[in-house]
């Protein structure tokens, strides 16, 4: 299997933990939705109690991230684990859930599993992946979210009908006991694929890491130039972090390139949840109730709006290694501003009270269907950047961080969007317009590419760099330049002689 490859469906499986949590977000809305379930558990205090079985989960989640930020010491897949065992008791709470109490149990355990598995996912797939295919391989978290999305939709969908008003708590516990088949596959088998190099140089493992990193990039050749080149080049950068670095969140602020990458790192996460796409997921059910649309086909038009989001994710799954970090980020919170605006024109013009069809028709083809179109190519960003901006002292503290604030907001908006929505209406769209608005300026301006460059090639980035993108000629120096190093030592191993420049090719591993 070419290395590429083995790294593309490595990447994949660690995914599924993503799959996890977005299926348990989109799983949600039927579940509360199905009447055998208010029944149950919503006959009184319904409004109070759906809020919480949904917002506990994100605030388990939040803190689930926090403690991510510690788990080092076991390493990837040993966090990646945690998380998985994490999430299947909650989801086994939440299956056999006989009260409310017991529900709102499982859904923290579960959030606290998805907290972990989040932070742990895109940093593993990023030390992992080869430069030229790593943001591929990261966009990976978003794209099985999607998935995981998508077949909770119609999941949710299909027993929401086939078991409506028949009494049967099979329509919710079926769609929250699915989810934990891809959990057990996950935590059953993760030891069975290697470590992270990074780790396990970090770690006092530098044998052990270098024939992971051979596994990795040169089906085991621990000899290949190019796998020696990026050996070496971590061993030295790690040995510097030893004598300098202290593994805290403390050292993220302690110098410009730390307090710069965490910066940047926090506002992905935080620009990414003030796009609107939290306020999209938790009012337009509502916005649809009040239009007239039944509860049974907002959960079908939320199934279309996930086939759609999986279209757009694989078309940007396609981009995001050629035209780069910055053109996604920026052009992509430009056009869901616009699919904002075009929502607001619509709600102002022709309120949910009024009976104009095309109108409402428009508002969810634009404020549901278009927008999450156009989020898909920033979205992905949000875990793409954050786990390769770090280096291997700072990383699991910065994307612990950073992943925090994400759920922070989600949260946050989760609570305001309902009574921000009765006060103000259409006009709490503005706020969303400006921050779109504002997140592609801010990136336009402080967020360097970073495409095809390797892990260790980002202090050099963001100590040397200028703070304002645009105009910079920054360039890597040669001591981190794995592709250059890699062809130098061919180039000498072949027995050439280096007379000044040596005339080098790229080299890349295919």
């Amino acid at each position: 299997m070419k290395p590429k490859v083995y790294q593309f469906f490595l990447a994949l499986f660690a995914a599924f933990g993503s799959f996890l949590y977005g299926f348990d977000l989109a799983v949600i809305a039927s579940v509360v939705a199905s009447d055998s379930f208010e029944d149950e558990f919503l006959h009184t205090n319904a409004t109070t109690r759906s809020g919480t079985i949904v917002s506990l989960f994100t605030a388990g989640a939040f803190f689930g991230s926090f403690v991510a930020g510690f788990c080092d010491p076991l390493g990837r897949r040993g966090t990646l684990a945690l998380g998985g065992c994490l999430f299947l008791v909650g989801g086994v709470l939440q299956t056999a859930a006989k009260a409310v109490e017991m529900l709102y149990i499982g859904r923290l355990i579960a959030g606290f599993g998805i907290g972990i598995l989040v932070m742990i996912i895109p940093l593993f797939q990023a030390e992992i992946a080869h430069a030229s295919i790593r943001g591929i391989l990261t966009s990976l978290q978003q794209t099985m979210l999607g998935i995981g999305a998508l077949c909770a939709s119609w999941i949710g969908y299909g027993c929401f009908t086939h078991w409506a008003n028949t009494g049967n708590s099979a329509q919710w516990r079926i769609p929250l006991g699915l989810q934990m088949v891809p959990a057990i596959g996950l935590v059953a088998f993760i030891y069975t694929f290697p470590e992270s190099p990074r780790w396990l140089i970090d770690h006092g493992r530098p044998e052990e890491g270098l024939r992971n990193l051979a596994r990795l990039h040169s089906n085991g050749d621990i000899n290949d130039a190019y796998v020696r080149a990026e050996f070496d080049i971590m061993q030295a950068q790690i040995s510097e972090e030893h004598e300098h670095a202290a593994k805290s969140y403390r050292e993220l602020f302690r110098n410009r390139s730390n307090t710069r990458r965490i910066i940047l790192a926090c506002a992905c996460q935080v620009s990414t949840q003030m796009t609107g796409v939290s306020a999209i997921q938790y009012f337009s059910p509502a916005i649809f109730a009040q239009i007239g649309i039944s509860a049974g086909n907002t959960l079908l038009y939320q199934g279309i709006n996930s086939i759609i989001g999986e279209l757009a994710q694989f078309i940007f799954f396609f981009l995001i290694d050629r035209v780069g970090r910055r053109p996604l980020q920026i052009g992509g919170n430009l056009a869901c501003a616009v699919a904002f605006i075009i929502g607001a024109a619509l709600l102002a013009e022709y309120p949910p009270s009024t009976t104009n069809n095309a109108a409402h028709w428009a508002f969810i083809a634009a404020s549901t269907w278009l927008f999450n179109f156009c989020f898909c190519a920033s979205g992905t960003m949000s875990w793409i950047i954050p786990a390769e901006i770090f280096n291997t002292a700072t990383r699991t503290k910065g994307v612990s961080l950073a992943t925090m604030l994400s759920f922070a907001f989600n949260t946050m908006i989760g609570q305001v969007t309902p009574i921000a929505l009765a006060a103000i209406g259409w006009k709490f769209y503005i706020l969303f317009i400006v921050c779109d608005v504002g997140n592609a300026v801010f990136f336009y301006l402080f967020l360097p590419e970073t495409k095809g460059l390797t892990l260790e090639v980002m202090d050099d980035l963001f100590s040397n760099s200028a703070w304002i993108v645009p105009g910079s000629t920054w360039q890597p120096s040669v001591e981190v330049d794995v592709n250059y190093l890699a062809a130098k030592t061919s180039f000498l191993e072949e027995g050439g002689v280096e007379k000044g420049t040596v005339q080098l090719v790229e080299v890349e591993k295919v």
